[in-house]
């Protein structure tokens, strides 16, 4: 099994072994070389492949800490939308290092540092990251990106690399686009997007214009 350069540097981050265990026997063996997918997950399988000398796991939320940890430094994305509370066995995982160019985000990975002021996503990163989202509307405004560095100026103490930066905005962004009551918006599936400026006259508004317009050619 081969590894490229950002999975590497992603496995080298502050991770326990057990996440890497099961990182490297237990989810990627199973997912698609093409699409980046996995099998559904089997807490059952995975419980095997990490107590495999001692049973040291024997419930699936310790299961799901270490599927939080890889989370956490961008080796696995969730395909639909999960409650992180709530159990993980039979959700299907995406792999997104493994389908994206080799050299292309490995130096993201080790540019680790707090947030700044100056802060801004990686263009190319959010795309890439809003698509295997599934995020129909990754435009961000100002105030948007302005909540999230005021939020985590307040963390100082919270260090990432820039990838994971990226990636907690982009995450953000999709909380942000299915909640209810965002302002300015339209409803797309299960999205809420920005609605685009203009004007929209509405059904009883245009049959107010035919009337009076027939009314003035009489």
């Amino acid at each position: 099994m081969q590894f490229n350069k950002s999975e590497q540097a992603a496995l080298l981050q502050p991770l326990s072994n057990d996440a890497r265990v099961l990182y490297i026997l237990g989810i990627k063996p199973t997912a698609s070389q093409t699409s980046g997918v996995t099998s559904p997950l089997n807490y059952k399988s995975m419980l095997s492949i990490l107590n495999a000398k001692e049973e040291n796991f024997t419930l699936g939320r310790q299961v799901n800490s270490l599927i939080k940890e890889l989370l956490s430094v961008g080796l696995v994305n969730f395909v639909d939308e999960v409650e992180l509370n709530h159990s993980f066995n039979g959700k299907t995982l995406n792999l997104p290092l493994t389908t994206m160019q080799v050299d292309e985000y490995s130096k993201l990975h080790l540019n680790w540092h707090s947030m700044h002021l100056e802060w801004l996503p990686n263009k190319k990163l959010i795309t890439d990251l809003a698509k295997l989202l599934g995020i129909i509307d990754y435009d961000y405004t100002t105030s948007e990106l302005g909540d999230f560095i005021a939020y985590w100026l307040g963390r100082p103490e919270s260090q990432f690399s820039e990838y994971q930066w990226t990636q907690k905005f982009v995450f953000n962004l999709k909380k942000m686009r299915l909640a209810h009551g965002f302002k300015n918006v339209q409803k797309v599936g299960q999205q809420i997007v920005q609605t685009k400026a203009g004007i929209h006259a509405d059904e009883n508004a245009k049959n107010l214009v035919a009337k009076y317009s027939k009314t003035n050619k009489q």
